[in-house]
């Protein structure tokens, strides 16, 4: 990365201003980077990131959008666990980058954003600008999706804030946090001089774990199940972590399923990860859950859902159900993301990594370190091989065909994949292959996101690389611009079939209820006429680029290229046309 943008000259790091408290509370946090673009709301916290801390621990990432300001943040903490900083702008930068907090809520991700707000004084206000830019409780914008704001009034208050709100953003479940900072206060000069505290006694505090009555009762259920299923859903980055979910699918002979819309969390080329990570069940996947007589989540995104996709009335189904979690203590009315209620047998209040650890250690004893598992095979991923079509016109899966064969034995980390991944030829082999999805379905993310990646693994000797939607590159293009300025280095491949395509499939199902032409669902979908140089957009941005990339061996050599730019250093863009279509088309109301 490089290492740019730093101060001629440097005045004293001691805090004389209320907003050098809050600059040297990142760097006690030990905040690495803060994204954000620019705004008068929040100039004195600017002033003091740059001449009071050299802006360095952290360092500024100046961003084009909003948007990208949080998908950055949001990015890093998919990688590293760990909270990143964003700074948003007055009222209109908070409107903008709301949807990507949201992302990030529904990601579970951690994260400080920062905010800016007034002056909060009247008399201290411009005319019409301050006005506009000043909310009685701008938190009220945000706080049914964060896990909690402040708006501190002293510098005093400001210290205490940011603690809190790093302890709480980094404790499970993780979410982000929203800290508001009056622009009056950031402005006012300290009365007396000001040390900013260690962080020692305000640490996160351990995930909790489960009683010794349910981690009993979930290593029975294992231990005399005749078909479990495991569903692996969120889970912490740890090669430790990785390595027990492993072992307890191989003690306990249990059958794996894992989501495509989450990070990976188990070797998907193992023999007992029955079908490829997924978005909804396929006929392979039904018949795995069917014969299932034990079912035990891991902080599964949604279970009651895979269960409706078996049969309507869920809280008959057969199979003994255990479920471990601690996203309750999140939910609340405003936003449906904790998904229907599942018919749980055994709630488990703890946290997933803590709680495989725990009841591995009691089937451990309680099996003698035996193994339940016949060592029989029950993956059903298939060979990688292109569409019949491929060197005419490569369809979506031929992307991530193209990916696999050039990767081999190589390390990547798949940063982003689009919503019509077909996930069944790129495997997934440790904790950093792949960072999920982006949490609440929002555009524009994935450029963003992608970056943040980049910019948590740059020195990890991995490449980076996402494929990404033409539509959620179009609206996310300018996040490349800082790619380019810091020298973050990341493959990103277009997944270009100049549409709205799942758009089209929304309409098509619309007509067909209404008995109307589903052959008109394209109208007001396709993106042609003119076709969009997305190759040009990047190049704009500063980014080397090729394409449109037609066919399937022009792809692979495009990748070579775009890896060698990536491992030099750079980034790289690669326009790849696709016939319009999914891999795995998703569900639609009323089919």
């Amino acid at each position: 990365m490089k290492n740019i943008e730093r101060p001629a000259v440097t005045p004293s790091n001691a805090a004389e201003w209320g907003s050098d408290v809050a600059a040297q509370m990142l760097r006690v946090l030990d905040i690495p980077y803060v994204a954000l673009n620019p705004g008068a709301s929040y100039r004195g916290f600017h002033d003091s990131l740059v001449n009071n801390l050299g802006n360095e621990t952290p360092q500024m990432l100046l961003c084009l959008n909003e948007d990208h300001v949080v998908s950055i943040a949001h990015g890093y903490a998919k990688a590293t666990d760990k909270a990143m900083a964003c700074v948003l702008h007055s009222n209109v930068g908070l409107l903008h980058g709301s949807m990507g907090i949201f992302n990030a809520w529904c990601d579970r991700a951690p994260m400080i954003v920062i905010g800016a707000t007034g002056p909060v004084a009247p008399e201290k206000r411009r005319p019409w600008i301050d006005w506009i830019h000043t909310a009685k409780d701008q938190g009220a914008l945000l706080r049914d999706f964060i896990k909690w704001d402040d708006e501190p009034r002293s510098p005093h208050g400001i210290v205490e804030a940011f603690l809190r709100g790093a302890q709480l953003t980094n404790s499970q479940p993780t979410a982000p946090v929203y800290i508001c900072l009056d622009a009056g206060l950031q402005e006012q000069k300290l009365d007396e001089p000001m040390q900013v505290p260690s962080t020692t006694r305000y640490q996160p505090a351990t995930p909790p774990r489960a009683s010794r009555k349910d981690i009993e009762a979930v290593a029975g259920l294992l231990a005399s199940a005749k078909n479990p299923l495991i569903l692996f859903g969120r889970g912490g980055r740890s090669r430790e972590a990785w390595d027990n979910r492993v072992k307890l699918a191989e003690l306990t002979g249990a059958s794996v399923m894992t989501s495509i819309r989450e990070r990976a969390i188990f070797p998907t080329e193992h023999k007992l990860h029955a079908v490829p990570p997924f978005y909804w069940l396929s006929p392979t996947a039904k018949e795995a859950v069917r014969k299932a007589d034990v079912i035990v989540s891991f902080d599964w995104v949604d279970l009651n859902g895979v269960l409706l996709q078996m049969m309507r009335k869920t809280e008959a189904y057969p199979a003994k159900i255990a479920h471990v979690t601690l996203d309750a203590s999140l939910h609340r009315g405003w936003s449906m993301d904790y998904f229907a209620l599942p018919p749980v047998d055994i709630p488990v209040v703890a946290g997933a990594d803590g709680f495989v650890e725990d009841v591995l250690t009691v089937l451990e004893t309680r099996l003698a370190g035996k193994s339940l598992w016949k060592g029989d095979n029950r993956n059903t991923a298939p060979k990688p091989a292109y569409t019949p079509n491929a060197e005419t016109e490569m369809g979506p899966r031929d992307i991530e065909v193209a990916l696999a064969k050039v990767r081999g034995n190589q390390t990547f980390t798949l940063a982003h994949v689009t919503i019509g991944w077909a996930g069944d030829v790129y495997q997934f082999r440790d904790p950093l292959d792949f960072m999920g999805h982006d949490g609440g379905a929002g555009l524009a993310a994935g450029p963003g996101l992608t970056i943040g990646v980049a910019l948590a693994l740059k020195d990890q000797n991995r490449p980076v690389v996402a494929v990404l939607g033409d539509g959620d590159f179009m609206q996310g293009v300018s996040a490349l611009w800082t790619a380019a300025h810091y020298g973050i280095p990341a493959l990103f491949i277009v997944s270009n079939n100049r549409s709205n395509f799942n758009d089209e499939l929304h309409q098509e199902a619309v007509a067909r209820m209404r008995g109307r032409p589903p052959e008109n669902r394209w109208i007001g979908q396709r993106i042609a006429e003119p076709v969009i140089d997305l190759a040009a957009m990047a190049k704009a941005q500063g980014i080397a680029s090729e394409g449109p990339v037609k066919t399937a061996s022009e792809l692979e050599a495009a990748i070579e290229r775009g890896l060698a730019a990536v491992r030099a250093g750079r980034p790289y863009l690669i326009d790849a046309h696709v016939a319009p279509g999914y891999s795995n088309p998703p569900l639609s109301r009323g089919e």
